[in-house]
């Protein structure tokens, strides 16, 4: 078997061919971003209370007008009474919460897998920094993600 190197012209015609082949337009760039920035971007739960880990990801959609908040298949968290899903004021969430520091959605759907929750006409998304996952009877909440 014999082995070949490149030699350094033929490495450098290597690189440049290789390179012009991945060679982009800046319209096809212009555009890319432009579909990227288009698209919702999702956010990470962050796990508050360790009995009650909470993973998996949100977004917010918009459809007809009505905003939704969708959980990806991927969420997941511990079970307990009376769990909701609140938007929270600040960024992050701390175990036990004031009731003037958030707002109700809905109670949580499920502890796993994909759901959506409708967030009200009269909420002002720019008010909140997160979303939270929270148990009424024992205060404490479970996970959140930034807004």
């Amino acid at each position: 078997m014999q082995l070949k190197l490149f030699t350094p012209l033929g490495l450098t015609l290597a690189l440049l061919i290789g390179n012009s082949l991945s060679w982009r337009s800046p319209v096809a760039v212009a555009e890319t971003v432009e579909i990227a920035q288009a698209a919702p971007s999702a956010s990470q739960f962050v796990t508050v209370d360790r009995s009650h880990p909470t993973t998996g990801s949100f977004r917010i959609v918009t459809e007809n007008g009505q905003q939704y908040l969708e959980f990806d298949q991927q969420f997941s968290t511990g079970g307990g009474p009376d769990v909701e899903v609140i938007l929270y004021r600040s960024a992050t969430i701390p175990t036990a919460i004031a009731e003037a520091d958030y707002v109700k959605l809905d109670q949580l759907q499920r502890l796993r897998g994909s759901q959506r929750y409708s967030i009200p006409a009269d909420i002002d998304l720019d008010e909140y920094g997160s979303v939270g996952i929270w148990c009424r009877t024992f205060n404490i909440t479970f996970g959140y993600a930034a807004l």
